[in-house]
């Protein structure tokens, strides 16, 4: 919780010092009440002590003055709440270079597992795509709202082959436009949907589309390209060469590229170097695509739960010794 007007609180002090005040007057009316010595005709008075309920009253007027100082400090709470309906589209690498171990229990896993999450993560009312590119590109799963069928989508995905990562953002690409094509026949919006994709990525481009010319046809449908680099330097993966020996080749991400293609689309770059990492900025990539921070101001209830304090405390106060407290 934060305040407009921290300031204010300063006026917290006065309810320590009514406290003590009232403190301070009780112990008086005890010293007045004990010189009346006639006890037995006091016990015929009085038949009944007013105990607890007589600092009832008192202690709701002091919450309630608490409670005013506070909402005077204007105060406020900023939660998240679900954007308007959008489109993102997953577009992850399923390249030979996706089994090194670097990242436990390999890439490949730790990238669907993470993207699993991630689809949690968003809104319902979010559609979710899924391309996966080696080589070749696919389009495992068209935007949809059933998560079941990303995650199905996600658990077929195997590793192997080239990298042709400007194809898939191609691929994502097209798959947007068609999609808002389709919904503004519809009548469904008047305007295209906001839309964004997530290229996941570990190595660099091998053939295909250039994926840097690609970002800037998504900049000018504006669409962002948020990009994650999986994966350290040290990464290396085991090929058969002609021969027939095992060969290690050193497969380090391609951070350069990814970075450029998000400076490019006004997206984010993000490089996982553990599958914690991953998990992380995945998670983070939901919060930040899926919902948007707002600012709640609190002072109507506080000044609210303030009043009714006030009115509870004078009202029971009237009633048991018809006084205001």
């Amino acid at each position: 919780m934060s305040f407009d007007w921290p300031l204010a609180l300063a006026g917290l002090a006065i309810v320590p010092l009514a406290l003590a005040a009232y403190l301070i007057v009780q112990r008086r009316r005890k010293r007045y009440a004990l010189r009346f010595t006639n006890l037995d005709l006091l016990a015929n008075v009085v038949t009944e002590s007013p105990r607890w309920r007589r600092h009832l009253p008192p202690a709701l007027t002091l919450l309630a003055l608490a409670s005013l100082v506070v909402a005077i400090a204007r105060p406020h709470v900023r939660i998240d709440v679900p954007k308007e309906r959008a489109t993102v589209m997953l577009t992850t690498d399923v390249s030979g270079s996706m089994q090194a171990t670097d990242v436990q229990p390999d890439r490949l896993t730790a990238a669907r597992d993470a993207a699993k999450t991630f689809s949690e993560r968003l809104p319902k009312e979010f559609r979710l795509g899924l391309v996966s590119f080696n080589q070749q590109s696919q389009l495992v799963v068209p935007p949809v709202e059933d998560r079941g069928l990303v995650q199905q989508g996600l658990d077929g995905l195997s590793a192997g082959g080239g990298t042709a990562m400007g194809d898939a953002l191609e691929n994502s690409l097209t798959t947007l436009r068609e999609l808002a094509k389709s919904q503004a026949a519809g009548g469904q919006q008047k305007r295209n949907p906001p839309a964004v994709v997530v290229l996941l990525s570990d190595g660099k481009n091998t053939g295909g589309a250039d994926p840097l010319q690609v970002a800037r046809e998504a900049k000018k449908l504006g669409i962002p390209i948020n990009t994650v680099a999986l994966g350290t330097d040290q990464g290396t993966v085991q090929v058969t060469d002609p021969e027939g020996f095992l060969r290690t080749i050193p497969v380090p991400p391609d951070r350069d590229t990814l970075k450029q293609i998000s400076r490019i689309t006004q997206g984010r770059f993000f490089e996982a170097k553990d599958a914690g990492k991953l998990d992380a900025i995945y998670d983070r990539l939901g919060s930040r695509i899926g919902y948007a921070t707002e600012k709640r101001e609190l002072t109507a209830a506080f000044a609210g739960g303030g009043l009714g304090l006030l009115l509870v405390g004078g009202t029971l106060s009237l009633l048991w010794f018809g006084r205001l407290p």
